[in-house]
């Protein structure tokens, strides 16, 4: 289980609260109006920003003390965080190793992951050559070789097409699904909300809501979402 205890954050004029719990292989969408820190949230998580007051517990452990790298979560940003010098190959296997000093085995498991995503025979292609999917592509195959039990996804397909970011929502989904992994996806589109979650976290006035089922959300909203979707009243 993912915990949010108490946790309370300012940055400047911006204040967030959350305190809340996310069941360990949960698949939620974070939703809010642009500006409510849904992209926050993710970071305190990852330890990109330090509350200052309340923890962030996984599995009973406190995750306070550890820097971004220790944490047992990994994440997917818009920009796939590629190294545009690097081949395909060599930006998965820093997801094992960041000196690149792969093992044979290691090597292996970054093929089995390009197979995974659609990748296969790609390897020794550079970011530059590849398409928009592809590239988000490759930043899951690094998330699978992670094998983190956490995945925190910023806005990851916001570039893409309808149909593509439908298609990478699924893969996603089926990563999540190979690792057994709690997933937490930010986004503005209803369309990705529904293709991916089974929950939703609501953000919304400085406060992270706790995560609801998406039906039963969907069913009776909050008042601020029925503004923010253009649903009818």
């Amino acid at each position: 289980m993912l915990e949010f205890r108490d946790i309370k954050v300012q940055l400047g004029s911006f204040r967030l609260a959350a305190d809340f719990s996310v069941e360990s292989g949960a698949k939620l969408a974070v939703v809010g109006p642009s500006g409510a820190g849904k992209s926050t949230l993710l970071a305190i998580a990852g330890g990109f920003v330090e509350p200052y007051q309340g923890s962030v517990v996984w599995r009973d452990q406190l995750l306070d003390h550890l820097a971004p790298g220790a944490r047992p979560i990994s994440f997917l940003f818009q920009d796939n965080n590629l190294f545009p010098h690097m081949d395909i190959a060599r930006n998965v296997g820093l997801g094992i190793r960041p000196d690149l000093r792969l093992t044979r085995s290691d090597k292996d498991r970054v093929a089995e992951a390009l197979i995974a995503v659609g990748l296969d025979g790609l390897s020794d292609r550079k970011p530059a050559s590849l398409s928009g999917g592809q590239r988000a592509r490759v930043a899951l195959a690094r998330i699978l070789v992670q094998a983190a039990p956490v995945v925190l996804l910023d806005e990851p397909f916001g570039a893409l097409g309808p149909a593509m970011r439908t298609e990478m929502i699924a893969l996603s989904r089926e990563v999540g699904a190979r690792l057994g992994a709690t997933m937490l996806m930010v986004s503005h589109n209803l369309e990705d909300v529904a293709g991916f979650a089974d929950g939703v976290i609501w953000v919304e006035d400085g406060v992270c809501h706790a995560p609801r089922a998406l039906d039963a959300f969907l069913a009776d909203p909050p008042e601020g979402f029925v503004r923010y979707a253009g649903l009818p009243r």
